[in-house]
């Protein structure tokens, strides 16, 4: 045993010495009873060590791992566990009763409102939220936490998998998240984590991109649509007899025409309010996209389309609930954009894939992929590099064109 001021220093330099041959515990100088301990796997554990006020031995209550939690943390937990015992309240049964009466749908829901609520955007929130209440919930909610094995979560992931390979793949990591989270808060037990090492589906990169004969297509659909109208079967709306035309919304159709214009994202698009927008400038200024703030640069165009609205609410592409005290913006563009492909006779493209068509289009006519990267507001370059065979091809043809030109000038224009 020794007595050391745990401190990120100090605590830093003990990670970097020798490993001990038995597990040695250190304890601090300045508050008694807290203190961390390595084994010889090299692994430091912070604790606090106390005497309940009832008397009997003394007990001592794991905190965390040395590299999860930081020294400071874990003084702050140790010196609320010190006192609380003075006043007989006992945390470590506490905590042992609430990891014996959590279930694993309450352990992933107080990961979701406690951290990613707090610390993610409020999109992955809600996004995990529908993972926990379509994929976690129905098969493994009710177990305790403490009980889940990791045989129950690979059958889970199972059944999952046959409604939605990706989906199921996505409320994996969830599941695993929440328990890499719940074992640092002492929710289960330190280290416990059955959804790590569940085989995953494999996913198989999809890049689908229109065709020019498909965008015209496309092009005359949207015309039709908001025009004459499609009909009801084609999946415009599910309040209307059969064969019926429906004109569809000129906001709709506005939306899906800037996605293809612009390669932005779709809830880019959706979320997007008139106080964002420089017609002026020609740019749509977004406070808070995928990847942070960001810049849509307008074409020509785009602009015009902007123009052609007219401002219902704060949101550009006016919803059901445009102007009214509650305003959402439009949630999807589903039944839309199957309608118009089904009327354009386009099969297997998804909304997501217009950007990967605007892409590839600025590619196809030898834009460097890092112009592409900053028009589609790629964090990352690397995460450009997919397009990175259509980028040899352009430049094969570029080749091609150019060096056609000096072979015919060296044969005398022949």
């Amino acid at each position: 045993m020794a007595t050391i001021k745990i401190t990120t220093e100090s605590v830093a330099a003990l990670t970097k010495s020798a490993v001990p041959n038995k597990t040695t515990f250190y304890f601090d100088n300045e508050l008694a009873g807290f203190g961390l301990y390595r084994t010889t796997t090299g692994t430091g554990t912070y604790f606090a060590e106390f005497r309940p006020v009832a008397g009997g031995s003394k007990k001592r209550l794991k905190l965390g791992r040395v590299g999860t939690l930081k020294a400071n943390e874990a003084r702050e937990a140790a010196r609320r566990a010190i006192a609380n015992a003075a006043l007989g309240k006992d945390l470590a049964q506490n905590r042992s009763d609430e990891r014996a009466s959590l279930t694993v749908e309450e352990l992933v829901s107080k990961y979701i409102e406690e951290y990613v609520a707090e610390h993610k955007k409020a999109s992955t929130a809600g996004l995990y939220r529908m993972l926990l209440k379509k994929h976690v919930k129905p098969r493994l909610g009710s177990i305790k936490a403490t009980s889940l094995t990791r045989v129950d979560v690979q059958r889970a992931h199972a059944l999952m998998t046959r409604e939605a390979r990706v989906s199921a793949n996505r409320a994996i990591k969830l599941l695993s998240a929440a328990y890499g989270w719940g074992s640092r808060h002492g929710h289960v037990q330190e280290g416990m984590n059955p959804a790590s090492g569940i085989k995953l589906n494999e996913e198989e990169g999809r890049e689908r991109f229109l065709t020019t004969a498909e965008m015209l297509a496309i092009g005359n659909a949207m015309i039709e649509a908001e025009t004459i109208g499609l009909p009801v079967d084609a999946g415009t709306t599910k309040h209307a007899p059969k064969g019926q035309l429906v004109v569809m919304s000129p906001y709709a159709t506005a939306a899906i025409r800037l996605l293809m214009l612009t390669g932005a994202r779709l809830r880019e698009i959706l979320n997007l309010r008139w106080s964002e927008v420089d017609l002026e400038r020609g740019v749509l200024r977004l406070p808070d996209s995928k990847t942070g703030k960001k810049t849509v640069f307008l074409p020509t165009a785009a602009v015009d389309i902007i123009k052609g609205l007219t401002k219902l609410g704060s949101y550009m592409i006016a919803g059901e609930s445009a102007g009214t005290k509650h305003e959402k913006p439009r949630s999807d563009l589903k039944r839309p954009w199957a309608a118009i492909c089904k009327r354009a006779g386009v099969n297997g493209v998804r909304i997501h894939d217009l950007r990967h068509t605007f892409a590839s289009t600025g590619v196809g006519d030898q834009m460097g992929l890092p112009v592409i990267g900053t028009l589609l507001g790629h964090a990352d370059p690397s995460t450009t590099q997919r397009y990175a065979h259509l980028a040899d091809e352009a430049a094969r043809r570029a080749v091609e064109a150019i060096g056609g030109k000096i072979a015919a000038a060296m044969n005398g224009g022949k």
